[in-house]
């Protein structure tokens, strides 16, 4: 049986020799690893695995290090560690600027990257800590939502919700009681920038009742025919 306690770091590197001894050194010291020999596999794996760290090479075949970074981060905040020999201040800020939290330059001491692993998932750890004692919750009727933690209760169950659908929600239990606009529902939520239509909001609010309303009772979200959508307190 897999060990759950583990923590899970992913190998972005085309150095197959590096890699494997990274791989093993990482394994000596209790961490699961996967490798990924380009970009493209690597944001991939990225993407779909649940990474205490990724470790990221700039220059991969089929997608560099930086657009690998550029595409992950607005998905997900996993630690990056940058290994490069590229050692110029523009391709470290570039880096960093893209997402990655640290940058060790090739040819580095396996002991400074344990260093600097140890240290960066310490900081996250203390960071995590912290941000879960510090909650802002939002309630109405039985929904409560753990804004910081981005956790949606209906009760005592968890509801799963897309990114859209949660800032929907956000947006009404901040508002109880006022009617808002689609216009102003998509400008908040999707982005004053976003090219698509108002209708877009009706539909995202049906997914939302699909997943909160309980049948055969009321619903949370109340629709304002010609306007918009609200959360009353007494319907």
């Amino acid at each position: 049986m897999e060990d759950e306690t583990k923590q899970r770091i992913l190998i972005i590197e085309d150095e197959k020799n590096l890699a494997r001894f990274v791989e093993l050194e990482l394994q000596h010291e209790g961490y699961e690893t996967e490798i990924a020999i380009n970009g493209r596999k690597g944001l991939e794996r990225a993407l779909e695995g649940d990474w205490d760290l990724i470790l990221l090479d700039l220059m991969l075949p089929e997608l560099n290090g930086i657009e690998v970074c550029r595409r992950l981060r607005p998905t997900s905040d996993v630690p990056i560690i940058i290994m490069t020999a590229r050692d110029s201040v523009i391709d470290r800020v570039s880096g960093l600027d893209h997402g990655a939290d640290d940058y060790i330059v090739k040819p580095f001491a396996i002991e400074e990257l344990l260093a600097r692993i140890r240290a960066l998932l310490r900081r996250i750890s203390v960071e995590e800590t912290q941000q879960s004692q510090k909650q802002t919750v939002l309630t109405f009727r039985d929904l409560t939502v753990e804004k910081e933690n981005r956790i949606v209760r209906r009760g005592d169950e968890i509801i799963n919700l897309t990114k859209r659908e949660y800032e929907l929600l956000v947006m009404l239990m901040e508002n109880v009681n006022v009617v808002l606009p689609r216009i102003e529902l998509l400008n908040k939520v999707w982005g004053y920038s976003a090219e698509v239509e108002t209708n877009v909001v009706d539909v995202y609010i049906r997914y939302l009742r699909n997943k909160i309303d309980v049948p055969n009772e009321v619903g949370y979200i109340q629709t304002v025919r010609g306007t918009g959508y609200v959360m009353r307190t007494s319907v």
